[in-house]
């Protein structure tokens, strides 16, 4: 039994030890290339997320050149316009410039007669509205009373009359006023007199 298990035993280590060498090869390869294959579909993937990234940057790339060019068309025609107003608008403009200092100057010289020539008809003015108003107070001091008039000239100092006219008035006035109060004096004496001595006036006529 023992012999036998040992002739066994020998027999399966020669077989080990004769193993085919293109079997393990094969397994070599065929390892290879599972692992060649695996990184195959990982560089396939990371060549497909690279591929939509260049594309996604071609499409940015593609607007950011269409912007340039507007910004650049939009420069170049904003450098036309300005060239332009400068070889155009900026010698009208200092040409009217030119005639508005011109002008400036004439005005400038003929400011003071056209000053003195409104100062002028201000001052005719104000003399035409002096005169207008002295002639409606005329006209108003024409259609008052004379009664009103008399009052005015005696007791107020805004009659519209000459200064000797108020003091014959105003004198007058004094000596008619002095001689009514004398008359109003004299009366009443006589009325005292009268009643002083029982002089009765029905009596001395009856008799």
């Amino acid at each position: 039994m023992s012999n036998q298990r040992g002739q066994q035993t020998g027999a399966t280590t020669s077989n080990l030890k004769h193993v085919d060498p293109s079997v393990s090869v094969a397994a070599k390869l065929e390892y290879t290339l599972s692992r060649v294959s695996k990184q195959a579909v990982q560089y396939e993937g990371e060549m497909k997320d690279l591929e939509s990234k260049l594309s996604r940057n071609l499409s940015n790339f593609r607007a950011i050149d269409s912007l340039l060019s507007e910004a650049f068309s939009g420069i170049q025609r904003n450098t036309k316009r300005a060239d332009r107003a400068m070889n155009q608008q900026v010698p009208n403009i200092y040409r009217d410039l030119q005639e508005s200092k011109e002008a400036l100057e004439d005005l400038g010289r003929t400011l003071p007669t056209v000053q003195t020539q409104v100062q002028d008809i201000h001052e005719m003015y104000e003399s035409g509205r002096r005169k207008g108003q002295v002639l409606v107070n005329d006209l108003e001091w024409l259609n008052t009373d004379w009664y009103e008039r008399w009052r005015l000239i005696i007791f107020t100092s805004s009659s519209p009359v000459s200064l000797k006219w108020k003091i014959a008035m105003r004198a007058s006035f004094v000596v008619i006023f002095i001689l009514c109060c004398w008359f109003s004096w004299v009366a009443l004496q006589g009325a005292y007199r009268a009643h002083s001595h029982r002089l009765v006036w029905g009596d001395k006529l009856m008799s």
